[in-house]
């Protein structure tokens, strides 16, 4: 079988493109996740300091994920494009899409560092730090931004090589800068006493292998849409499309570093730094927890628009079905887990008393229901891949911003205190996943079997 059949996503079953497609990337991202839990859970044992420290590397979390958040937009509004390009067989038009892209990135990356950079100060007491912890913060901050570029080049770019159907190279990527990064750790953390400062080189060093990485196999002849300077230069109409379909994925994450900054801020206020670092706990075991449902509803994606720019509607309504079931019948198994090994996960990251009693409360109140998070996940992969811009950006503010925003703010004020940060995720779980879901099966799936009955 060639390369091209092997990669025609209208082809086999639909269930087995999505899984060929999902474990690996399920795997890259675990291991891609590696670059910052290791960081958190190192830092968090530092002798003494480790809470505090833990609180102030807490508190750049808006920062990197703002900078996902302008990844996240070119990746997630060139990926489907260049997917359903490929399945209309044109090859050009592909490369194109991923020509922008790669020069989008650059660009932002750069700008966003600067910014950053220049501002970090009046940007981590906005987000809560208090004088202790901005010590702490400041001392990765400064370190992690000058590795922008090559972050987002390795995590924006590595979509292209899974959408052609290479996700075992993109597993790769990720693999490769997070082994380096389990190594450099400890030995610039403890060997050579850096601590803090030590996290961050190592983090940085990593990324910039992965980015190599992902270059070198776009450039290459390997790849069956290749990375060319002469589909650098940016389109107007193009960079529109990318930005307008992007724009999702980027409210995702950027809705997501709100309600970081929010739920920081409110904490310092009603609880101070041991909940700050307990929120850190908190995200860290979510972004873990999460990951498998990501990877379901990323992977099914380009086998999603493949098929939908082949007009193979029946096969999209198969990967839905198949995504989704998956996505929900993974997130029941792993609530369960939270519910019976509250006290491990906080351990993880650190022995100290106080925070094991306060968060192992609070990882129970914070994961109530996590069930329904993975249908916000289906509905809303499914409106990016079949490129719906508008409804899967409404439904990413609908969650964050009305919902989690609000009730993060009034919550702690009604008698609820710092546990009304934690029941906020919940309840945005319920009420936009099934939103979301709802509206994607009623709009789309329906509508999709009615065309291709006709």
């Amino acid at each position: 079988m060639t390369s091209t059949k092997q990669n025609d996503f209208s082809q086999g079953k639909v269930w087995k493109n999505i899984l060929l497609q999902a474990v690996p990337l399920t795997v890259a991202q675990l291991v891609q996740l590696l670059y910052n839990i290791v960081d958190r859970i190192y830092i968090g044992h530092l002798p003494g300091t480790g809470n505090l420290a833990l609180t102030g590397i807490g508190l750049t979390f808006p920062i990197i994920t703002i900078i996902a958040a302008f990844t996240n937009m070119f990746a997630t509004g060139g990926t489907p494009l260049f997917s359903i390009a490929r399945g209309e067989q044109n090859t050009e038009k592909a490369e194109q899409i991923e020509g922008n892209v790669f020069s989008l990135i650059f660009c932002f990356a750069a700008m966003v560092m600067v910014f950053c950079y220049l501002f970090r100060r009046p940007i981590l007491y906005l987000f809560g730090a208090s004088d202790d912890s901005y010590v702490y913060a400041d001392q990765y901050l400064q370190i992690y931004l000058l590795g922008t570029v090559f972050s987002m080049l390795a995590t924006g770019m590595n979509g292209f090589i899974n959408a052609q159907g290479y996700p075992k190279i993109g597993m790769l990527t990720t693999m490769i800068g997070a082994v380096l990064n389990l190594i450099l750790d400890p030995v610039f953390i403890f060997a050579l006493h850096l601590e803090v400062r030590g996290a961050a080189i190592a983090t940085v060093l990593s990324q910039m292998v992965s980015a190599i990485w992902v270059l070198r196999f776009l450039t290459g002849d390997k790849t069956l849409v290749k990375l060319k300077r002469a589909s650098m230069g940016l389109k107007a109409s193009l960079v529109k499309r990318i930005i307008t379909l992007g724009m999702s994925g980027f409210i995702v994450q950027a809705t997501n570093a709100l309600v970081q900054i929010v739920c920081n801020a409110t904490l310092q206020n009603y609880g101070g730094d041991l909940y700050v670092g307990i929120m850190t706990v908190l995200n860290s075991v979510r972004e873990v927890l999460s990951l498998p449902v990501s990877g379901i509803s990323t992977g099914a994606q380009p086998v999603l628009g493949y098929n939908y720019g082949a007009q193979k509607y029946e096969r999209v309504r198969e990967g839905i079905r198949f995504s989704g079931a998956l996505g929900i019948g993974y997130t029941f198994v792993a609530w369960g887990l939270v519910l019976l090994f509250p006290h491990f996960l906080i351990t993880m990251f650190s022995n100290d008393a106080s925070m094991i009693s306060a968060g192992t409360q609070a990882l129970r109140i914070y994961f109530f229901g996590f069930c329904f998070m993975a249908f916000q996940f289906t509905g809303q992969s499914t409106f990016q891949a079949l490129g719906y811009a508008k409804r899967s950006i409404f439904f990413s503010l609908l969650r964050k911003v009305v919902i989690v925003v609000p009730l993060t703010l009034l919550l702690p004020g009604l008698g609820m205190g710092v546990n009304g940060v934690f029941w906020a995720e919940p309840i945005s779980n319920l009420l936009g996943g099934m939103a979301s879901f709802l509206t994607m099966y009623f709009t789309v799936y329906r509508r999709l079997g009615k065309v291709q009955d006709k």
